[in-house]
C-alpha cells in the first residue's frame, strides 16, 4: 500500500522548478539569456511576482541548500509565541462577558502589564474555541453588569446643571456623583468645574463619606471616556489625577462602552430622578439653599424613599443583609 505522506514528488517538482528560474534569472542578469533582455520580460513570461522569486532567491543565495526554495510554514513554531493556557481562560471568561477583543485586551492590561496579548492574539485564541463570533447570550451578558456585593462596583459620573437654578447667579455649576451598583447607596457633590483635579478630589471625598457612613469600600468603578476620568494615552495615565487616585487606592478602573451611556445606566436613572424629584422646574435663591436641599434629598433617597428596583426596599434597608467588600 502506498504511504502518500512520504510522497515527494511534489516537494521534488518545486525544486527542479526554481532550479530552472534561478538558471534563467542569472543569465537574463549576466545579459547573456536569448530571449529575455529584461528582468520584468522574464518575470512576465514566467508569471511570477518579483518579491516572491527574490526571497525565495536570496534564501538560496544565503545558504546554499535547496531545502530553502519550498515554501515554509507559516505562523510561530510550537510554544515559542502561544499564548498561555491560564490566559487564554482568561480572555474566555472575558468573552463570554460579552467583551470584544480590544476590551479583553484593556481589561488583561491591568493584570498583565507587559505580557498582555496583542488583539489580533486575542482572536486567535476566541477563533481556536469557537467565540470569535458574539452570541445572544453575550450580548445580554454585556448589557448588564450585574454585582452581588456592595462596594464590588461603583458608579461615577458627572451632570451638568442649568444656569437659572439660582436666582440671580447664572454661573455654570456640575455635580459628581458616586452609585454603589448593589444598593444604590449613593453620594452627590457640587463643583464649580469639571476639570481632571476637582473631579478627582470631589469622587475622593464621596468614597470616604459612603466608607464612613455606610462601610463601603469600592473594589472597582465605572466611568464614562470623558476626559476628567482618565486618557487614553498609556504613558499619560499615571500623570492623571483621577487615574492615580484609584491607583493608589487600589481601586480598578472600568470605562463604558464609547457612544452607550445604557452602560453607566444605575447613575443615569440616579441624575433623572434627581432631576425629578428635586432640580427639574425649581429654583433657588442662593447656592448654599441648594447645597441644604441637596444634602437632604440624599439623605432621603438612601434612608427613606423605597426603589423598584430593590423590591420596594430602600438602599439602606437593601444595605443592611447585603454582603460587604473586606
Amino acid at each position: 500500500m502506498r504511504i502518500n505522506s512520504q510522497d515527494q514528488t511534489i516537494k521534488r517538482n518545486y525544486i527542479q522548478k526554481y532550479r530552472f528560474l534561478i538558471r534563467e534569472y542569472e543569465e537574463v542578469k549576466t545579459g547573456a539569456h536569448a530571449r529575455y533582455r529584461y528582468v520584468q520580460d522574464f518575470y512576465k513570461a514566467h508569471d511570477l511576482d518579483r518579491r516572491t522569486f527574490r526571497k525565495y532567491y536570496n534564501r538560496f543565495l544565503q545558504s546554499g541548500e535547496e531545502e530553502d526554495l519550498l515554501p515554509r510554514k507559516r505562523g510561530p513554531r510550537w510554544k515559542t509565541r502561544r499564548i498561555l493556557p491560564q490566559i487564554e481562560q482568561r480572555i474566555i471568561e472575558q468573552r463570554h462577558n460579552g467583551l470584544n477583543r480590544y476590551e479583553i485586551v484593556s481589561v488583561l492590561k491591568g493584570e498583565l502589564r507587559d505580557k498582555t496579548p496583542s488583539a489580533s492574539g486575542v482572536y486567535q485564541v476566541l477563533r481556536r474555541h469557537g467565540l470569535n463570533r458574539l452570541r445572544s447570550q453575550m450580548k445580554q451578558e454585556k448589557r448588564k453588569i450585574i454585582k452581588h456585593k456592595a462596594g464590588q462596583l461603583g458608579h461615577i459620573d458627572t451632570h451638568h446643571l442649568s444656569k437659572d437654578l439660582v436666582v440671580e447667579d447664572r454661573r455654570r455649576r456640575y455635580l459628581v456623583s458616586v452609585v454603589d451598583s448593589c444598593t444604590r447607596i449613593a453620594w452627590v457633590e457640587m463643583v464649580q468645574d469639571i476639570q481632571s483635579l476637582t473631579v478627582m478630589f470631589a469622587a475622593l471625598r464621596m468614597m470616604n463619606i459612603l466608607k464612613v457612613n455606610y462601610n463601603i469600600q469600592f473594589e472597582e468603578v465605572l466611568t464614562d471616556n470623558g476626559p476628567e476620568f482618565g486618557t487614553k494615552d498609556s504613558k499619560r495615565k499615571k500623570q492623571h489625577p483621577f487615574e492615580r487616585m484609584l491607583e493608589e487606592m487600589g481601586v480598578k478602573h472600568r470605562y463604558t462602552r464609547p457612544y452607550r451611556p445604557q452602560t453607566n445606566g444605575k447613575v443615569e436613572r440616579f441624575w433623572r430622578t434627581l432631576n425629578e424629584d428635586l432640580i427639574e422646574g425649581t429654583t433657588f435663591e442662593t447656592e448654599e439653599e441648594f447645597k441644604k436641599e441637596l444634602e437632604q434629598y440624599i439623605y432621603y433617597y438612601n434612608n427613606e424613599r423605597p426603589h423598584q428596583a430593590l423590591g420596594g426596599k430602600t438602599p439602606l434597608e437593601f444595605l443592611n443583609p447585603c454582603p460587604r467588600i473586606t
